[in-house]
């Protein structure tokens, strides 16, 4: 019998990659988003779901009627405002939204939740980070995010819930928004232009998309995963500095002006993830290379600039 896989927010960068990739693996895949995507975004053979995971009521008109063997989280979005300033509704996307889906899936033929968590949950604790760290949120997406991976870590203690959390670090590839880091500064080389850069000091941990999409399949089945916390990153400390004079290199010309952009009030210098726990746990291991991600997605932004 074929399984059947839901992908919550799977309009995004990452939903959109691993409900084709889902296909692929023979999943029988829907796709729950608040807007119903343009046909151009499609992809043929997803059920494509239109409802707010706010609103309980529209969220239970839309899903009561199903069942799902697997199901992935990937709702929200990233956004670092304020409390005082829009983060309210940052949090009630992630955590009421996270409490909806819960309240109003059918739970009869699930095997797998799996909650997309991220390394902002870890605030500024020091690098590298693992999983047995009590995080530190620093914003009100990043509490958003800790507030529902202890949720879903209670429901596993004390109910037997079957989920696992994959906390992502930084991902790209092709077909990312123009607004992510690594799309705007191919954007801009690729124009030969000038554009504003921090001064780059900041070391991170990149993942290309089609490594974090086999990963989030392979935990669907994994029962490993079950009740855990797993970081899904590279573990590859790269400074962002290095990652712009990289994507100069292919591309042969841009000019960034390191300097120009401060960083973020509490920003973390220092952000990439402790992965022995990915390896035993997943047997997990990136098999693309920065270099070869690079040149990957360059090539796709150079023919759809």
């Amino acid at each position: 019998m074929t399984e059947k896989l839901l992908i919550v927010g799977g309009t995004g960068f990452i939903g959109k990659n691993l409900a084709s990739e889902a296909l692929n693996n023979g999943f029988i895949t829907s796709v729950l988003s608040l807007n119903e995507p343009q046909d151009k975004d499609k992809i043929d053979g997803v059920d494509y779901i239109q409802a707010d995971i706010v609103n309980n009521i529209q969220l239970k008109d839309k899903l009561s009627t199903h069942r799902f063997d697997y199901i992935v989280n990937l709702s929200g979005y990233i956004d670092h405002s304020d409390f005082f300033d829009g983060g309210e509704h940052i949090i009630n996307t992630h955590f009421l939204g996270l409490v909806n889906l819960l309240q109003i899936i059918d739970r009869t033929n699930l095997k797998r939740f799996l909650q997309i968590g991220s390394s902002d949950e870890y605030g500024s604790l020091k690098a590298p980070q693992n999983e047995e760290m009590r995080e530190s949120p620093f914003s009100a997406y990043s509490l958003g995010k800790v507030a529902s991976t202890h949720l879903l870590q209670m429901l596993y203690k004390t109910e037997n819930y079957p989920v696992g959390i994959l906390r992502l670090f930084l991902v790209y590839g092709a077909g990312q928004d123009y607004k992510r880091f690594i799309p705007q500064v191919i954007r801009a080389c690729l124009l030969g232009s000038q554009f504003p850069v921090s001064l780059g000091e900041q070391i991170r941990d990149f993942s290309f998309i089609d490594d974090i999409t086999r990963g989030i399949l392979l935990a669907l089945k994994n029962d490993n995963v079950t009740g855990e916390v797993i970081n899904l990153a590279s573990g590859i400390p790269i400074s962002i500095r290095e990652v712009v004079e990289k994507i100069q290199a292919i591309v042969g010309q841009g000019k960034p002006k390191f300097g120009e952009i401060p960083y973020r009030v509490g920003e973390n210098m220092t952000l990439y993830a402790d992965t022995k726990k990915t390896k035993k746990y997943l047997s997990w291991e990136p098999e693309i290379s920065i270099e070869e991600g690079l040149m990957k997605t360059i090539e796709y932004y150079q023919c759809n600039i």
